[in-house]
């Protein structure tokens, strides 16, 4: 077993780059365990993981290369509304369920975009600005299941 500490800076200019080097580290590696804490001195989350080196496979969810969808200056009508409320309570419980901040799970402009488009299989979560394969297959068939729900 292999261990790897990351820092996850809060500060605007850092945090998307500390979380693509994260998400990339995730995407090709078996994590066994997780620790995190966050310094309050430095204003930063300290990301410990146990892990092994993954063998090339076949993954489940394929990137694609196309155009996200983001939402941007939308306004969402109150079925949207009431999908995000849902996904945003959702979100509330799994990062506490897993110690983390709530925008690890995902930004509320991820939400947003997911309530609007309203994707109905895992692939199309890829068509999302924010949703790559690691977040997908660990959130996505709950997800999927608010927005059936819902």
């Amino acid at each position: 077993m292999k261990v790897k500490i990351f820092k996850v800076r809060l500060n605007k200019e850092f945090l998307n780059k500390d979380q693509r080097t994260l998400d990339k580290f995730l995407e090709t590696h078996t994590i066994l365990q997780t620790k995190t804490a966050f310094v309050n001195d430095e204003n930063y989350w300290s990301v410990v993981l146990y892990f092994e080196d993954l063998k090339p496979a076949i993954s489940e969810v394929k990137e694609t290369q196309s155009i996200k969808y983001s939402i941007e200056d939308h306004v969402l009508n109150p079925d949207e509304l009431k999908i995000l409320d849902a996904l945003k309570y959702w979100r509330s419980e799994k990062a506490k369920d897993q110690n983390l901040p709530t925008y690890f799970i995902a930004t509320n402009k991820e939400l947003m975009s997911v309530a609007k488009y309203k994707p109905a299989r895992k692939e199309e979560l890829l068509d999302i600005k924010g949703f790559g394969k690691h977040k997908i297959e660990n959130y996505g068939e709950e997800i999927l299941d608010i927005l059936e729900n819902a």
